[in-house]
């Protein structure tokens, strides 16, 4: 093998595996979240709390054991606490989520501007083609979430 190709290999296997250690303490943070305000631990609750995938959680064995265990705990979990800290994890609750719900949001903003410049840039191109081989080009269309 040459030095080249084990680099890319080496500095791909690093990004793997650093991806992996965030989506590992990311669904180790939504535990202890979920666990915090006294929700159910179940795979689905962690794996929409962390934002990682089920599969992931499953082949994953420390977390796999670990919501395993914990989910088995809730069954028999103690009452939930006194209406006081109901309210504040009720607010930490809320304010998390709103949080979460903001950056999908601006995450998704970003994706479809990110489309509809591609999708301006491929409507310019035809325009153009169309305007070379003598064709009549229709008025381009007015866009209706403002400049990009």
């Amino acid at each position: 093998m040459t030095d080249q190709r084990q680099r890319r290999i080496d500095t791909l296997s690093q990004a793997a595996r650093r991806k992996s250690e965030a989506k590992t303490k990311a669904a180790e943070t939504a535990i202890r979240s979920l666990i915090k305000r006294g929700k159910p631990i179940t795979f689905q609750a962690v794996q929409r709390e962390a934002g990682v995938s089920h599969s992931f959680l499953y082949t994953h064995p420390t977390l796999r054991d670990r919501i395993e265990q914990l989910r088995q705990q809730n069954q028999a979990a103690p009452p939930p606490p006194s209406d006081a800290a109901s309210e504040n994890n009720i607010a930490l609750a809320l304010t998390t989520e709103i949080a979460r719900l903001k950056k999908r949001l601006r995450d998704q903003d970003k994706e479809l501007r990110e489309a509809l410049a591609q999708a301006h840039g491929e409507n310019l191109e035809l325009r153009r083609e169309i305007a070379r081989r003598g064709g009549s080009v229709p008025p381009a269309p007015t866009s209706i979430i403002g400049p990009c």
